[in-house]
């Protein structure tokens, strides 16, 4: 009998089951995927080693911890084939499906269904998310504990209010986006002043790297490493004249507010 289920065997349900082993959380053995798509359930098979099924029954047979990591528009369909065969006392639910509420489960799952709401990202890859963890109306103290240590074999972990986690998806969970779009320009800016573009890209992603460690490692927080880089009427004040008179911290600012209003329009059309 496998110890956790996936209903769900896309990108991101390949990258928690990738930590999961590389963490030793698990043995191929002890994972068991429902996947719809034949060629998915044969590369997760032979990639991992891990058990696959065409059908989501299977999962909730053998299983007492699930992750449904299928599609939001789709995730409706699969609890309404599932519902039946949920044991609130068996089985927990951790869903990592981004803008679906709680309430939006809780109104099709049996009363009582124990769930966790995890929003991670697609830094899940290589093992550097940062997911938010909710809890549901029934799971206990001990279910959110489960659950935080599953999702650490992915990254680091925080526990919220379900409240945040609109504001939570418009920051981390879109910021990688965000990221590349300042990585690829500054690389752009480096092409523009004469460097090869292979060498731009190396500078560029040091640079990202590295000025995050010394956030971290330091302990310094972004205005004091802004501050340790400007020298008076030096390049980087300049620069970050220009960045300022081009408004880029309010057109960050912006961006992340908006992401999140559009998260909470899609949360609230779920309800």
């Amino acid at each position: 009998m496998a110890n956790i289920g996936f209903i769900g065997g896309g990108m991101m349900a390949e990258a928690i089951i990738k930590g999961f082993l590389d963490k030793g959380l698990f043995n191929p053995d002890n994972i068991l995927v429902s996947e719809p798509v034949l060629e998915r359930r044969e590369y997760l098979s032979s990639t991992y080693r891990v058990k696959t099924v065409e059908q989501n029954g299977k999962v909730l047979e053998d299983c007492q911890q699930i992750i449904l990591a299928v599609k939001p528009q789709v995730m409706k369909k699969v609890l309404t084939e599932i519902k039946e065969e949920i044991d609130p006392k068996k089985h927990l639910l951790i869903t990592i499906a981004a803008g679906l509420p709680i309430r939006f489960y809780e109104n099709i799952l049996p009363k009582g269904a124990r769930l966790i709401r995890v929003m991670p990202n697609t830094c899940a890859v290589v093992h550097q998310s940062i997911s938010a963890l909710a809890k549901g109306s029934f799971a206990t103290d001990e279910d959110l504990k489960t659950a935080e240590k599953l999702f650490s074999a992915i990254g680091e972990t925080v526990i919220v209010g379900e409240e945040l986690l609109d504001a939570v998806t418009a920051l981390s969970g879109s910021g990688p986006a965000y990221v590349a779009l300042f990585v690829e320009a500054l690389i752009d800016g480096g092409v523009r002043a004469g460097l090869p573009r292979p060498l731009a890209e190396k500078l560029a992603l040091a640079t990202i790297t590295g000025s995050v460690e010394m956030m971290r490692k330091l302990k310094k927080n972004p205005y004091e490493i802004k501050a340790m880089v400007t020298s008076p009427a030096g390049t980087t004040i300049t620069a970050l004249e220009v960045l300022y008179q081009q408004g880029f911290p309010g057109t960050v600012i912006s961006a992340v507010y908006e992401a999140y209003l559009r998260s909470k329009e899609l949360s609230e059309a779920f309800s």
